[in-house]
């Protein structure tokens, strides 16, 4: 069957499989349900692709990913921000300068994970889980089996952390709001806050997606900062080469379009009201095309290569849960 049937069937499967009740409780969107089916889909399928196949493959790769991330800024605006204080804003910006900072030096000095690994799996635990990986994918340009590998663990212990609050909550002494402001600003994903503020309350519900969707707007910035950051690096190594007879090519600072995009769709979102029947269309389109995205990277991964992988990926997923877990009930408690 051909990637122009199975891709969509897949994407819309997914996002039927987070709409029911018992899913949703698992904090499982249709971005981390897609990528498994599609791998599931790519194991067992005997179909070689054709040339056609592979292309429409990439075009949801690349393409619509980044039309999924545009239209993903129409979900969010300033007035969130405003909501639930500069408390909430100095926190989300510690944590994500923490984990990206700690996630690459661990993975890369310590545990000799290849680079591409290393700042995946910290830029997905560090912003906003799945979304993130795929948005740093468009600078780093690495390979299909690094993604899918970062992809995994950050879903794993996403998953896990979401499961840890209901049980933090019983023992600590906290007010809903300080509460749904520790849960949005450690948590991966956007669905596992809503998954882990709704077991709480509705006010801590509330204020842990607002936090975690100030968490998801910083991805514009750090995406050109982390641009910027390796194009200096890269120039600065070519420059540094101790091979005179070759030939040396400056790098430049990959511009990700796609994020001006991003930002612009939430500006329009704060200074316009849009109908909420638009925003409704809006949202099932980023949804839709992210899926399609993860559709496809599934499809063409096989389950042997995160195996090859070895423990690596899953220690240094580890230690950033552990560190978003203790620190940011740390940050939490001493700011709010």
């Amino acid at each position: 069957m051909s990637t122009y049937i199975v891709l969509p069937v897949i994407t819309l499967l997914a996002i039927a499989l987070a709409k029911i009740e018992q899913v949703s409780e698992f904090g499982l969107s249709a971005l981390p349900l897609a990528i498994v089916i599609g791998m599931l889909y790519g194991h067992f399928s005997v179909r070689i692709e054709d040339k056609r196949d592979q292309q429409f493959s990439t075009f949801c790769k690349q393409k619509l990913l980044r039309a999924g991330i545009v239209l993903f800024g129409f979900g969010l605006s300033l007035q969130q921000i405003l909501a639930v204080g500069w408390q909430a804003v100095v926190i989300d910006l510690v944590v994500i300068c923490t984990i990206f900072t700690v996630g690459t030096f661990v993975g890369i000095k310590v545990l000799k994970l290849h680079r591409d690994v290393a700042i995946l799996t910290a830029a997905g635990s560090a912003i906003c889980g799945a979304a993130a990986i795929l948005a740093t994918e468009s600078v780093l340009k690495p390979k299909q089996e690094h993604i899918t590998i970062a992809i995994a663990t950050v879903v794993l212990f996403g998953t896990l952390a979401m499961f840890s609050y209901p049980f933090i909550y019983q023992w600590v002494e906290m007010s809903d709001q300080s509460f749904g402001i520790y849960i949005g600003s450690t948590v991966h994903e956007v669905a596992q806050a809503v998954a882990a503020g709704q077991s709480i309350n509705g006010e801590t519900m509330q204020t842990a997606v607002v936090v975690k969707l100030i968490r998801v707007m910083m991805l514009a910035p750090f995406i050109i900062m982390l641009s910027s950051v390796l194009c200096r690096i890269s120039n600065r190594n070519t420059s540094n080469s101790a091979d005179k007879g070759a030939k040396r090519e400056k790098s430049v600072i990959t511009i990700p379009w796609f994020v001006f995009g991003f930002m612009a769709a939430a500006m329009v979102n704060s200074v316009i009201s849009l109908p909420e029947s638009l925003k409704a269309v809006l949202s099932f389109a980023s949804q839709f095309s992210l899926a399609m995205a993860m559709a496809a990277l599934g499809a063409q991964t096989q389950w042997a290569t995160i195996k090859a992988a070895g423990p690596k990926p899953l220690i240094l997923a580890l230690l950033l849960f552990i560190i978003l877990i203790f620190g940011g009930f740390f940050l939490s408690t001493w700011l709010v």
